[in-house]
């Protein structure tokens, strides 16, 4: 079983009208996932290479377990 925190974030109104227009286009995305996978994609790059992460990015882009 996968938990989820729900977070509470302030992004610039750009980057908003980009996830909205993104998220219109591609239906089988919503801002759950986008979120998900945006946040473990730079913790991989910019982290300690958690084994985790890398499941959260793997799961949520192939939509297994998200």
């Amino acid at each position: 079983m996968t938990t989820t925190v729900s977070i509470l974030a302030e992004i610039p109104e750009e980057l908003h009208t980009a996830l909205t227009r993104y998220v219109e286009n591609h239906p089988d995305w919503d801002q759950d996932r986008l979120f998900a996978a945006a946040l473990s994609l730079f913790l991989l790059q910019n982290g300690d290479c958690d084994r985790r992460a890398a499941r959260v990015y793997l799961d949520t882009l192939f939509k297994s377990a998200v």
